[in-house]
């Protein structure tokens, strides 16, 4: 199943998509406070009469939102793919290296993200992020595998002028609509192995990362049983698992996005997560 959020008059929606059709679920808060039934409405749209026709949304029409609720948490891993850490001079961690975005970053599939004034220095980092679907508290992986509502893209862009200025990452992790989420909130059972996955950042149609969750050194579910010792997680938090290598720090000389390029992450199964960068005014 594949799930869309979208901007309407009301407020974010969410909807379940069939083909290039989307059936109207109702908003995405609601939708993740009602989990699980959320889930059986949302497999039983568009089956028979259940949905009338008129209610079906073109999505080429919609202004898409990150498919998550308001509340989200997003929770993002540091180094967590072995050919990153090897291009950024850093020993493998032993631990996942966790720090937090604020929802505030979150942004739609095509929407603009903004340079941030005090920092020329924005990078791409595209990602596989994990949506959660259950209250996790101390649980072991097993339990934290079971409850991935489902997977999608986020460009962890970083301002790494902010990022490497301190040995704290909040402000160069957390500039404005730097995080831009989707398309599509793609659950397990349609994805398949979400870790043998072709991971591609394009930058103006140039190919900068191409990756594979392979190369992962920590997965989700241990990421997630490893959190939920400290912290409870809650449906709708997000888990954005890191970068592959080729990020634009990591050249000589580096390379950052200017006015007008186009970003585009694509993971296999899920789809293209394009962004458009802008001068801020």
């Amino acid at each position: 199943m594949r799930l869309v959020g979208y901007e309407a008059s009301d407020g974010r929606r969410i909807g379940v998509l069939h083909g290039n059709m989307v059936v109207p679920l109702g908003q995405i808060d609601d939708f993740f406070t009602a989990l699980p039934e959320s889930l059986e409405e949302a497999r039983n749209a568009g089956t028979g009469n259940a949905i009338p026709t008129r209610n079906i949304l073109d999505l080429d029409s919609l202004t898409l939102a990150p498919p998550v609720p308001t509340t989200s948490r997003i929770l993002c891993i540091g180094l967590n793919y072995a050919r990153h850490a090897a291009e950024s001079g850093k020993e493998f961690p032993s631990k996942p290296t966790i720090f937090a975005r604020f929802a505030s970053t979150l942004t739609g599939a095509g929407s603009e993200v903004p340079i941030p004034p005090g920092d020329e220095r924005l990078d791409w980092e595209g990602e596989l992020a994990v949506v959660i679907g259950a209250t996790l508290k101390n649980v072991g992986p097993q339990e934290a595998n079971t409850a991935i509502l489902g997977y999608t893209c986020l460009n962890d862009l970083s301002a790494r002028g902010y990022q490497h200025a301190t040995t704290q990452w909040t402000l160069g992790k957390n500039a404005d609509r730097t995080a831009p989420a989707g398309p599509e909130l793609v659950t397990p059972d349609e994805l398949g192995d979400p870790y043998n996955l072709n991971l591609e950042t394009r930058v103006n149609g140039i190919t900068m990362q191409s990756g594979n969750t392979s190369d992962m050194i920590f997965r989700a579910p241990d990421i997630l049983a490893y959190i939920s010792g400290s912290m409870t997680l809650l449906p709708g938090d997000v888990l954005s698992t890191g970068t592959p290598e080729g990020v634009g720090a990591g050249r000589t000389p580096p390379i950052y996005l200017s006015d007008g390029d186009l970003v585009e992450v694509e993971i296999e199964g899920i789809g293209v997560l394009p962004t458009r960068i802008v001068r801020q005014s």
